[in-house]
């Protein structure tokens, strides 16, 4: 068993402090490839740690490639391309071109501890960590859990029955038999691009909308077309232009928090959606991922259409956990066991052990509480963001109701992706309009996260990013402003 007592360093475990005792030697060439590292005896004696400490470390450096075991001789460093030896890590491009997967690249790629304003999940201290290592335990004393096997093919059913009930709560009706889980909400929407779309297909998405339905739409071969977005939902009047036009197959929303603006579905809008949805013989998709951030919740098409044409589908990744991949499609009975099929074909199911856990946290009460003290936190987040970003010189486009995005225009006429690269240069990931928008009509605007933006430097990047961009543009004006 691990050691995982502190070191006196107080971040790494013993094993970790052994691990990295070997990985500086091999660096700096004190054991070459093919050495005899020490012995368990005598790194136990070095580091002042226990054997069975040293013996999990070098099974661990074995495991990465960075030593070979051999039967009766000991421990030795490997080959020359055994290991890669840890060095510094690629730094983002700044020069790319900003598409739809350039924000995801960003927020991913850049160091630890870089500032992500412009990403759009919950810093993971905010996230309900404890309670997460609380059902893992619990799930590893359990011995119903499953831990080895594979998911039944619509996945647990404990888990569709809370689904069942908790889309209830919005006027949803989905018996759990109508319900399959996927890993995330990025494979619920995978899996009905595959089952519904053919290479070719025009599909309408909102401009702006979540930057990553553009990439897998485009993915799968799709057309995507826009509609313009307002702060109660798609323009009518342009959604049945865009409807005569292009004849688009599918439509792909958010209706509880839109992604990227932080609105609100009215109702009025809702039900001239669906009529034109019905007119026209569209199908539509509405990604309800933030629904647990409502305070008051907002219309759902899924409630209003009854999944006849709507189909819903979530995650808990922004909410509970990131690390452990759990979604769900709700749709209408007949097309069950076909996305059931499609699903097994492409990934033979569906994680049972993150299931579980899902399952329990939602279960226990924990996550309910937890929910209740972050949107508390969240309001007074939105609140102060939008505070500062007023005294920067930004425009917020809408006051959101809830959750954590907030959409806002650059002063001057900036260009919001050269003020992204300046300030990305300076360690900060800001989120360009463009890259939510199929037009290329939001130049001007950045995605902010409330909950990423309670860092002073935040908005001194900001600032700074803003002045290097002007000067970009018209140097004299600029410094006019500057000065």
């Amino acid at each position: 068993m691990e050691d995982t007592r502190q070191t006196a360093d107080g971040a790494l475990t013993r094993v970790e402090q052994v691990m990295r005792i070997v990985r500086e030697r091999i660096a700096s060439r004190a054991l070459a490839a093919g050495a005899r590292v020490p012995s368990i005896r005598t790194m136990s004696e070095q580091s002042g740690v226990s054997k069975s400490t040293v013996v999990e470390a070098y099974e661990r450096l074995v495991a990465e490639g960075a030593l070979v075991a051999r039967r009766g001789s000991g421990f030795f460093v490997a080959g020359a391309g055994g290991m890669a030896v840890p060095g510094v890590q690629p730094q983002p491009r700044l020069d790319r071109e900003i598409d739809p997967l350039w924000l995801t690249r960003q927020s991913l790629e850049t160091d630890a501890r870089a500032l992500r304003p412009g990403c759009g999940w919950l810093p993971a201290s905010w996230l309900p960590q404890d309670a997460v290592r609380r059902a893992l335990r619990a799930i590893a004393r359990d011995p119903r859990a499953q831990l080895t096997d594979y998911a039944t093919p619509l996945g647990q059913p404990a888990l569709r029955q809370h689904l069942s009930w908790r889309l209830a709560q919005h006027g949803i009706g989905a018996e759990p038999g109508q319900i399959v889980l996927t890993d995330g909400g990025s494979q619920a929407l995978d899996l009905l691009c595959r089952f519904l779309l053919q290479p070719g297909d025009t599909v309408l998405v909102d401009d702006p909308c979540y930057f990553n339905f553009q990439a897998m739409l485009r993915v799968h071969g799709a057309k995507v077309v826009g509609v313009p977005y307002t702060p109660t939902g798609p323009d009518p009047a342009a959604f049945e232009r865009v409807l005569a036009e292009h004849r688009p197959r599918l439509y792909v929303t958010n209706s509880a928090i839109h992604n990227p603006t932080g609105a609100t579905l009215a109702p009025a809008v809702a039900h001239r959606v669906l009529k034109l949805a019905e007119e026209h013989g569209l199908t539509i998709i509405e990604d309800d991922i933030f629904a647990d951030f409502e305070t008051d919740p907002a219309p759902r098409l899924a409630a209003f259409d009854g999944l006849a044409r709507v189909i819903a589908i979530g995650s808990f990744s922004k909410t509970m956990t990131a690390a452990a991949r759990c979604g769900y499609i709700a749709a209408r009975a007949d097309w069950i066991e076909p996305l059931v099929d499609l699903k097994l074909a492409v990934s033979f199911g569906n994680g049972e052990l993150t299931a579980d856990l899902v399952q329990r946290l939602l279960v226990d009460g924990t996550y309910r509480r937890y929910l209740e003290g972050l949107r508390a936190r969240l309001a007074d987040a939105m609140g102060d963001t939008l505070r500062r970003l007023a005294a920067a010189g930004l425009t917020a486009w809408t006051r959101p109701q809830a959750g954590m995005l907030l959409w806002a225009r650059l002063p001057d006429g900036l260009d919001a992706a050269q003020v992204a690269r300046e300030a990305l240069a300076d360690g900060v990931v800001l989120a360009p309009g463009n890259v939510f928008s199929v037009s290329r009509g939001a130049g001007e605007y950045l995605r902010f996260n409330a909950s990423q933006c309670n860092r002073p430097k935040v908005y001194e990047t900001l600032q700074r990013a803003m002045e290097r961009a002007a000067l970009q543009t018209s140097p004299q004006s600029a410094w006019e402003r500057v000065d």
